[in-house]
């Protein structure tokens, strides 16, 4: 990695972290330039704002996590444990890292705001790989769809919102992964093939 890229890597690693801790309004460049242990203007030699690094982290993350539902979903094992498993990825690198923020929505409201686009094609190639997933496992007889009436991009669409949808609600304490464990289960139940059991 060049001197460059790895500087890029440095301050990205260590903006993370305090856009978590302070909330993005709160968050000044010397704080991340703290955090990353680099002068501000060297900080200010890479990017020219903290929307900039924002934006630039929101790339990076969306780019490796999505990399990583690929190979999730095109490995091997039953269709509905790839999915999950891809799911489960996806929460953990965009997600949980907000998890442990006092304010979760301001940063989730401050990438939709900076990033929209990123975050926008992301969900339409995530949209895209669990729906190939779904076609290819009704092929094979895996999972069955009939029941519910619902061809696969319909079911993957579902899928992605429950995801959305459950960043958002927490009942009686439970968790991000409890909630999404539930949503599997259901899942399962609803589209496991006759024959495939």
């Amino acid at each position: 990695m060049m001197q460059a890229e790895q500087k890029i890597t440095q301050i990205l690693d260590a903006a993370l972290p305090v856009f978590v801790r302070f909330g993005f309004r709160k968050t000044s460049m010397a704080d991340i330039a703290r955090a990353a242990r680099i002068s501000r203007a060297s900080l200010y030699l890479s990017f020219s704002s903290k929307e900039e690094l924002f934006r630039a982290g929101s790339m990076r993350a969306h780019t490796r996590t999505l990399n990583e539902v690929a190979a999730v979903l095109e490995g091997k094992g039953r269709a509905i444990d790839r999915i999950e498993m891809a799911i489960s990825v996806f929460q953990r690198e965009l997600i949980a890292p907000f998890g442990g923020s006092a304010d979760p929505e301001e940063l989730f409201a401050a990438n939709m705001a900076l990033a929209a686009d990123i975050t926008l094609e992301a969900r339409t190639k995530l949209l895209s790989m669990l729906t190939q997933t779904l076609i290819a496992a009704v092929e094979s007889d895996e999972i069955e769809l009939e029941p519910l009436q619902a061809p696969p991009a319909q079911l993957a669409n579902i899928i992605v919102a429950a995801m959305d949808g459950i960043k958002h609600a927490r009942v009686d304490g439970s968790s991000l992964a409890d909630d999404t464990k539930l949503f599997m289960r259901l899942l399962r139940v609803a589209v496991t093939s006759r024959t495939s059991q």
